[in-house]
């Protein structure tokens, strides 16, 4: 049986809420369910938030992006190791994104060169008008640090949540950072809603703004009345329904994708291997494993590992690829050393499902300890 890198895990409970949804008619986009998903994800994020449930975590990009003001010409200042569905948004909006790199000890954004170059820019009067951070692969950019600056400058923090939840940075809860940041329910997410996205903010004006606009922007009136343009792209009732249920084992599925990292990374330990860093303070849900195989290091051959697990029916990826190096956006500004790049070349996800059985997992632990003992 294929062992998948991340897929869908329901804990049973899910099938009640969606009866409840049906039972009382409510299959529309909106419910008593859409309602107490948004409720219930606000409590567990922390006081004072308000969740707008949405079809994607692109689709809330993509209006976080536009209530904070993003318009064409624009710069905004992005991750460049991300995942496609958090730029394209950008581009949604005619704006310019400039892709930054990686700080190589936590292998999320570089703040150092974000205050670097929002002092050059600031010097030149060219500054962003918006700065998203891409928490990667279920680990936190440093948010304190990074809304200082953004408060220091002026800028707005539009936080990429979407493959952080149940993670933390200082004791905050991904998800709950910045002006607004963005979650996403894909079905391959640490909960999912089959599809989804989430929108999350401090203020309740913006999260009116955001359903209002979610909603095709229907001005009240008893007919169809339009101010300005807006979107189909509310959450389903049924969906949330799922959302509900997977909300009551978040915590559980967190601790199981951490013991799958941790577990790799006891077995695997060895000269040349590095696994994904956890810095202090950084509580990471460890949505997906990733680690590094140095190529100076004899018998360490990323691509090898891949095709062997390949051929057993074991799916492995490479890391993002950087989108300063994807055709679509060739010529794109980039801030950065090559460290997004080095971990495209060397680096590998491992299967990190939070139902992976521990058989599965020896299964593929067997299979790299073989070929990597076997070539060196």
């Amino acid at each position: 049986m294929r062992i998948y890198l991340s897929k869908p895990h329901m804990d049973g409970s899910e099938q009640g809420f969606v009866a409840e949804a049906f039972q009382s008619n409510f299959i529309a986009p909106l419910g008593p369910q859409l309602d107490a998903f948004e409720a219930v994800m606000a409590d567990y994020l922390g006081g004072g938030l308000h969740c707008v449930g949405l079809s994607s975590g692109s689709a809330a990009l993509h209006l976080g992006l536009r209530l904070v003001g993003v318009g064409a010409g624009d710069e905004v200042w992005i991750s460049s190791m991300t995942f496609a569905g958090g730029i394209f948004p950008v581009l949604y909006l005619g704006a310019t994104p400039v892709f930054f790199d990686l700080d190589p000890s936590s292998w999320t954004l570089s703040c150092d060169l974000i205050e670097e170059e929002l002092a050059r820019a600031n010097r030149e009067n060219r500054l962003p008008k918006a700065i998203v951070p891409t928490d990667l692969y279920g680990q936190s950019a440093d948010i304190t640090r990074l809304e200082a600056l953004c408060q220091r400058y002026g800028v707005a923090l539009v936080v990429d949540s979407a493959e952080s939840l149940g993670g933390a940075f200082d004791g905050r809860k991904c998800g709950s950072g910045g002006d607004l940041a963005i979650l996403s329910f894909n079905g391959n997410k640490i909960i999912t809603t089959s599809g989804g996205g989430m929108l999350v903010s401090r203020s309740e004006n913006i999260a009116d703004q955001a359903r209002f606009l979610a909603t095709q922007a229907r001005d009240p009136a008893p007919h169809y009345e339009h101010s300005t343009y807006g979107y189909n792209y509310r959450l389903s009732n049924i969906c949330a329904a799922i959302g509900l249920g997977q909300m009551q084992v978040l915590d559980q599925r967190v601790e199981a994708r951490r013991a799958v990292f941790f577990k790799y990374k006891q077995a695997l330990a060895r000269p040349g291997l590095s696994f994904m860093p956890e810095p202090e303070g950084v509580f990471s849900s460890h949505w997906l494993t990733a680690l590094s195989f140095d190529p100076q290091t004899p018998g360490l051959d990323r691509e090898a590992v891949r095709l062997a697990l390949l051929a057993e029916e074991i799916e492995a990826r490479p890391l993002w690829k950087p989108m300063h190096l994807q055709p679509l956006f060739d010529g794109a500004r980039y801030v950065g050393r090559g460290v997004d790049a080095a971990l495209f070349s060397t680096g590998l996800c491992l299967p990190s499902g939070s139902d992976m059985s521990m058989d599965e997992q020896d299964e593929v632990i067997g299979h790299i300890t073989t070929l990597l003992d076997g070539a060196g």
